[in-house]
């Protein structure tokens, strides 16, 4: 389980009714493919050995004998695969026939497991045939002359990874065996199905499994049956589904005639990880586990040397790529912060907004929420103070565009260089203007805060800072300077989905000279312009040059503080989702500069203004991030050197 990830498939067998031997040879070929491609774990779908539909040739003693052979040859046939195989199958145990799930590898039954909930309904008739797991009378079953566990409440451990095993209609339930599983330890759920199709029936069978895999924390691979069942009365369609913590990792195509497979890795570490920090996931699983107990199965690991992901990684985690997922997010992340900050003017009875406006993208977000703040309390848009403070670096580009915006949006505008005033200081303080050090750029900063904080003493008003999630993670703020305000408004927001934000205004704004100034703002390269320009007027002092891009910084932020990942973990995530883009020695470069810098600045979030939490990740020392200032980043650093 490299990085822990297991590498899992859903797999939709050709089938045909009663005819076992056939059936077997199906599965055996799928799982030779699977294991081809380093599968770790294969599923297949319910009653896959006899075909489900066989209806009361299930009372036929030769069908139960030629499924037990096939199961048999089943085993002998993949005992040689590095894999473990989940296969349905009817199996005979103290008088009574059981719909189970057979659970081998390398020649060896680890246990099997009964359907728990037995559909009676409508066009289902499995009580007809079956007894339920609860109806059990011993907890062991002799199959294909190994003797083996038997029950519903079964653990099958590899590694980190733990597997249960629930049957079709056990997921459709109200208390599904599943959530029972989870709370007992199983991080990967199993469904073998043999659900019909109806219309509608698939998107709420997909909605079900991804509710499912989400309430539990889990990995969730479901297998149903497919083509080659009887059409007597109903269809199958094949449905292969694999799920992470709600959301989809890989399908296969349906009603499809062949056989098919869908393969993806599901992160184990990420999922302990999530578990481990919603303290509220194992309430009265202790009470629970005394009056159910579980039995696990260890199985020894498998061979893999490496793992090749196929499953996507994003590369802006924060940023949907699917444009109607990008435009939601993007619509509930600007409600949250113009919520927000509309709360904050009300509770304090402020009467104006005061902001720096550079014409950079933080700023730019700022006002735009500010705006729409005051538009949803029907207060007039000069309520915003605008300031522009231009010093040493300022362009003409970012100038010229924070003019237009405070013009077209109608706010109280102000300019107030900062140059005389910076100028004196450094006289005061003895400092060479020449020299272009911390000082000078930080006089620069904690001057614009001071200008800030006394026009909103003068016009009774709240600064609102324009800082982001992606700035206070790594420190790139001036103490008491920029990275200080009366409230945040955009603390909670990380740099990349800042820029996606502002393009998404770009794109609902209906005013022209708005919308062009929005989009020239997206494609100015970031800088706190505290450093002169070139000859020709160009900045100059760009962030990403001096601290690195942020869209690697922001995919470094979601996976250490959103799943608590390792530095050696982040790099091979990275690797993977920046493949083509950067290269492998400048991910490490940024990945330590990352860690650096984090662990170094904790004291400027300790004392960081209010601001409300938009993505999953924030670092409010209130709310959800809490570490001490003088904490050791050795053991961090250690392992980025080590890479």
């Amino acid at each position: 389980m490299k990085y822990g990830f297991i590498k899992v498939a859903a797999a939709i067998p050709p089938v045909t009714v009663a005819d076992c031997h056939s059936n077997a040879r199906g599965m055996v070929e799928l799982a030779r493919q699977a294991a081809s491609q380093d599968v770790e774990w294969i599923v297949f779908p319910e009653l896959c050995i006899t075909a489900y539909t066989c209806g009361d040739l299930f009372g036929q003693r030769l069908l139960l004998d030629e499924a037990e052979k096939a199961i048999a040859y089943f085993i002998e046939e993949t005992k040689e695969l590095d894999m473990v195989c989940v296969i349905g199958a009817p199996v005979r145990c103290d008088n009574q026939l059981f719909n189970c799930a057979i659970v081998s590898s390398h020649g060896k039954i680890h246990g099997v497991v009964p359907k728990s909930y037995l559909p009676g309904y409508k066009e289902f008739n499995e009580e007809r045939w079956f007894a339920t797991a609860a109806d059990a009378y011993s907890d062991t079953v002799t199959v294909c002359g190994q003797r083996a566990p038997l029950g519903a409440r079964q653990l099958f451990t590899i590694g980190e990874a733990k597997f249960a095993i629930e049957i079709c209609e056990d997921v459709w339930t109200p208390v599904p065996p599943s959530c029972h599983h989870a709370q007992n330890g199983a991080n990967i759920l199993v469904n073998l199905s043999a659900s019909n199709e109806q219309i509608g029936k698939n998107k709420y069978l997909r909605s079900l499994v991804s509710q499912q895999s989400a309430r539990c924390c889990s990995g969730y691979i479901y297998a149903s049956s497919g083509f080659g069942e009887s059409t007597a009365d109903l269809v199958f369609a094949g449905n292969a589904l694999i799920f992470e913590a709600g959301t989809m990792l890989a399908t296969a195509e349906r009603f499809c005639i062949n056989p098919q497979l869908a393969i993806s890795e599901i992160d184990v570490n990420r999922l302990n990880s999530e578990r481990q920090a919603t303290t509220s996931f194992m309430g009265g699983a202790a009470a629970l586990r005394q009056i159910q107990p579980y039995r696990e199965t260890i199985i020894p690991n498998m061979n893999k040397k490496s793992i090749s992901l196929t499953r996507p990684i994003a590369p802006s985690p924060f940023v949907p790529s699917d444009p109607i997922a990008l435009d939601e997010a993007c619509q509930e992340a600007f409600n949250i912060q113009v919520s927000a900050i509309t709360k904050r003017i009300l509770h304090t009875q402020t009467k104006s907004l005061v902001l720096g406006v550079s014409g950079g993208l933080d700023s730019t977000l700022a006002l735009l929420v500010c705006a729409e703040a005051l538009r949803r309390l029907n207060r007039p848009m000069s309520h915003i103070v605008g300031i522009t403070m231009p010093g040493f670096g300022t362009s003409d580009r970012t100038h010229d565009n924070a003019l237009i915006l405070m013009q077209e949006l109608g706010i109280t505008m102000r300019e107030i260089s900062i140059v005389p005033a910076v100028k004196q200081h450094f006289i005061d303080l003895g400092h060479d203007i020449n020299v272009h050090d911390i000082t000078y750029e930080n006089s620069q900063a904690r001057e614009r805060t001071q200008i800030l904080m006394d026009v909103a003493n003068q016009t009774n008003g709240l600064v609102i800072g324009t800082g982001d999630l992606s700035e206070l993670a790594l420190g790139w703020a001036t103490y008491n300077g920029d990275h200080m305000s009366m409230y945040g408004v955009s603390a909670g927001v990380p740099k990349t989905l800042v820029r996606a934000l502002v393009e998404w205004a770009a794109g609902k704004e209906s005013n022209e000279k708005i919308r062009k100034s929005l989009l020239d703002i997206v494609a100015t390269p970031i800088s706190p312009e505290l450093t002169p320009a070139d000859n020709d007027g160009n900045i100059k002092q760009k962030t990403e040059d001096l601290v690195g891009p942020y869209e690697l910084h922001d995919f470094f932020i979601y996976y250490t503080l959103q799943h608590g990942f390792s530095p050696s973990k982040v790099y091979f995530l990275a690797r993977h989702a920046f493949k083509g883009e950067y290269d492998d020695d400048t991910i490490k470069h940024w990945l330590r500069n990352f860690y650096r810098r984090f662990f170094n600045n904790q004291f400027k979030r300790s004392c960081m203004p209010d601001g409300p939490k938009v993505c999953s990740v924030s670092l409010s020392p209130r709310g959800s991030w809490r570490m001490p200032s003088d904490t050791s980043s050795a053991i961090w650093l250690a392992e980025c050197d080590a890479l």
